[in-house]
Formats: C-alpha cells, sequence, structure tokens
C-alpha cells in the first residue's frame, strides 16, 4: 500500500473516507492476488486485468488500468516501491522498515513519499525479489544480495540482523547512455577534463576509474567505451550487467552465484581467464573487488593494451592500497601487486561526489613508489569552479598517450 506523506511526515488522506478506501484496495489486491497465483505462468497485465474485472469492482476504465498497474508492481515488480522507478534520476532505493524510505538521485539520499503497511509487507517484498534471483531469505539466511532481469540488484537483510526492521536496497540500472558532451553539459566534466579523457581513450591507456559506491563509475566508464574504434572488440566481464556502451562489436559476461546448494559458481576471475582466448581488442572488468585482480593485471601486462575497469576508493591516491588488499585475496604479496600494477595501469581517473552531484575529480598517473608498491601522482584535478588544473604530472601522462599512440 502506498500512502503519500507531507514534508513532516504526515498521511495525507482524502477525507473521513480514506481508511474505508484503504481497506477495500487491499481486499482488491489481496483477491486478485489469489486469483493470478492460482494458476500457472507468467504475471501478464491481460492476467491481471481479467483477474480485476471478475473481481466485480466497478472501476471504470482509468481505474482499472490503476488497479492493474498497482496489482503487478505487488505481484511481480517493486510491489509499493514501483512509482519510485519511473523517476529517471532515481538510481538507489533503501527501505529501512515500512515507515522509512529513501532514493538517491544523485546528490545523496532523500526522504521518499511512499511507505509500506507493515513489517510483514516489507518482508514479503524482499523475499519475493529474493527469490526470483535465485535464492532465499529467511530465518536461516537473513541476509542475501542478488540480481534481477531489467538490471535491478537487491540487497536485503532481516531482522535481527538489522535492528531497523527489514532493510531492502534496491539499485536501478539505466539502460541510457550519456555521451562525454552530455556528461560535461551536466557539470561531470570540464570541457578540458573530457578532452583529455578521449585521448586516454585513442592512447589505448590502460585505465582504472575509482570512486565511492553510487559516484557514477559506471556511467563514466560506458560513456568513455563508446569512444572506441568501431572495429575494435569490447569483451566486458562483469558482476552484474550495467554497462552499455554505444557500440557496435561489444561481447558481455557476467559472473553466476551458486544455486540453493551452491554449486554452479562462475567467478570473475573465471570469466577474466576466458575472455583472454576471445581476441579482446579491449578487456574491461565492470567492477573489480576480489581475487581477479590478478587476472586483470596479468592481461593487462601481456599486450592487451586501452583495457580498464572500475574500482571502488575514496581517492585516487588510495588506489594502489585497495588493489594490493584484492590482490592479497589472489595469493599476491604487495610487492607482485606493486609490481604489477605500475606496469599494467597508467591512469587513474577519480569520481567524487558531493551534495553538488558527480564530477571527475583527478586524473593521476601510477609509478614506482621507491619502496615496491605503486605511487600515484596527480596530473589534472577539477578546482572550484570544475574547471581542469595541471597537475605535477601532467607532462608525463601526456608522454604516455604519446607513446602508445605511436
Amino acid at each position: 500500500m502506498i500512502r503519500s506523506r507531507d514534508r513532516a511526515g504526515r498521511h495525507r488522506g482524502a477525507g473521513p473516507s480514506t481508511g474505508l478506501e484503504s481497506a477495500r484496495d487491499d481486499r482488491l489486491v489481496s483477491a486478485v492476488r489469489e486469483s493470478v497465483m492460482s494458476e500457472a505462468g507468467p504475471v501478464t497485465p491481460s492476467r491481471v486485468a481479467e483477474a480485476v474485472q471478475s473481481s466485480g469492482r466497478l472501476l471504470g476504465t482509468a481505474g482499472t488500468l490503476e488497479a492493474v498497474e498497482r496489482i503487478r508492481a505487488e505481484l511481480a515488480g517493486l510491489g509499493p516501491l514501483q512509482p519510485l522507478v519511473k523517476d529517471p534520476a532515481v538510481t538507489d532505493i533503501f527501505v529501512n522498515g515500512a515507515e522509512s524510505v529513501w532514493v538517491d538521485r544523485g546528490a545523496g539520499a532523500e526522504p521518499a513519499e511512499v511507505s509500506f503497511a507493515n513489517e510483514s509487507q516489507v518482508r514479503a517484498l524482499a523475499t519475493r525479489l529474493v527469490a526470483a534471483g535465485g535464492r532465499r531469505l529467511d530465518d536461516g539466511s537473513p541476509c542475501a544480495d542478488v540480481r534481477l532481469e531489467g538490471g535491478y540488484r537487491i540487497h536485503a537483510v532481516l531482522p535481527p540482523i538489522s535492528t531497523a526492521g527489514v532493510l531492502l536496497s534496491v539499485r536501478i540500472g539505466r539502460t541510457e547512455v550519456f555521451s562525454l558532451e552530455e556528461l560535461t553539459a551536466a557539470g561531470t566534466l570540464s570541457p578540458g577534463m573530457a578532452a583529455l579523457l578521449r585521448r586516454v581513450i585513442d592512447g589505448r591507456l590502460n585505465f582504472l576509474i575509482s570512486g565511492a559506491t553510487g559516484s557514477g563509475k559506471t556511467t563514466l566508464l560506458s560513456s568513455m567505451l563508446s569512444l572506441c574504434g568501431t572495429t575494435e572488440r569490447l569483451v566486458l566481464i562483469e558482476d552484474a550487467a550495467e554497462l552499455n556502451p554505444l557500440h557496435p562489436h561489444v561481447v558481455g559476461m557476467q559472473s553466476r552465484h551458486g544455486n540453493l546448494e551452491g554449486t554452479g559458481i562462475v567467478d570473475l576471475a573465471e570469466l577474466v581467464r576466458q575472455a583472454l582466448r576471445m581476441r579482446p581488442d579491449r578487456l574491461i572488468v565492470g567492477e573489480c573487488r576480489g581475487a581477479e585482480v590478478r587476472e586483470l593485471l596479468t592481461a593487462m601486462n601481456t599486450g592487451h593494451s586501452g583495457g580498464g575497469g572500475t574500482i571502488h576508493a575514496n581517492t585516487a591516491s588510495s588506489v594502489p592500497a585497495r588493489l594490493a588488499a584484492l590482490g592479497a585475496l589472489a595469493g599476491m604479496n604487495r610487492e607482485t601487486v606493486g609490481l604489477q600494477t605500475v606496469s599494467a595501469v597508467d591512469v587513474i581517473i577519480h569520481v567524487e561526489r558531493s551534495s553538488a552531484g558527480r564530477r571527475v575529480g583527478e586524473v593521476a598517473v601510477l609509478d614506482d613508489d621507491g619502496a615496491g608498491g605503486a605511487g600515484v601522482r596527480t596530473a589534472a584535478v577539477a578546482d572550484d569552479r570544475n574547471e581542469l588544473v595541471r597537475g605535477p604530472a601532467w607532462e608525463e601522462l601526456q608522454n604516455r598517450i604519446q607513446r602508445a599512440a605511436v
């Protein structure tokens, strides 16, 4: 049940009959749910419409369409959260119990005018979404992470693991791809920074895009890959398919979690190994988060130029430490990771987010730090006006672009 709230958090009603109408709506949803679920097959709009008309409620054309949309959301969509998906600016939805729903439109979390009737409704939605992803959510498995058709990534936690009721996080994968020009117009890039990133792609430098969760790493990566030459073969490796560059020759593979018995796992490291046999012109790992860093660095060190990916890091300078931590998961020591990183990765592109939105804040080069590890030197930063300012390693970056282009 969706209930609008004013800015103070109070529920707005249409008059004294609001409670009665809500009860009638709940009974209609319950009756239609039982009717549709009693028969096997997908939950289609026509089946839901038939069930609504068979309920005996006189709703009229507009009322029937509204009821069909709501009931489909209850049975096969995101339930009360479905209206939030219609806002193209929403990238994440957070449910912290029945009365606390938040959305992220790019400038941080903000309250949504949506709530649930009770905790049972939140739990039922979370359980259904997780089950649709092939896993289970119950007292024996109180935490689950799945991806669904339509580009949704779902994470759920049940009490008592959660102390604030059922927690549900929804990441919405958008199919729209923004060009560098559009990102520049939106303030994510300055014209100077956009020109620099274009030269990184044209020069076939190996790069990593760093940033915090939700900072826009995937959006930027898709935009940059759209600049690749049309004769190039792009092989994308992802945990959940989110990259969608505008390019004529893209091959994508995504990892597979285990089934209920824990078998059938295909991880990113295995996919990188398979991708190397597919003759990629550019090998891209959508998000480097585990032992696959070993295969990625090895690939970049064996003549696969122009490759890249994304990595979680708070700053560009913290990327080497993050890579060392991931390398440890693959049994690599710090010195080995450092040597591999310096020879494999040319550029770090750091994306930051603030109350003003997302932007590319720094471009840096990786060098030997003199102690067996990788060091970071700033080549360019965005100033307070989001204009490009050259850093100490600007000339080194230009030299790398020129050498790679030869």
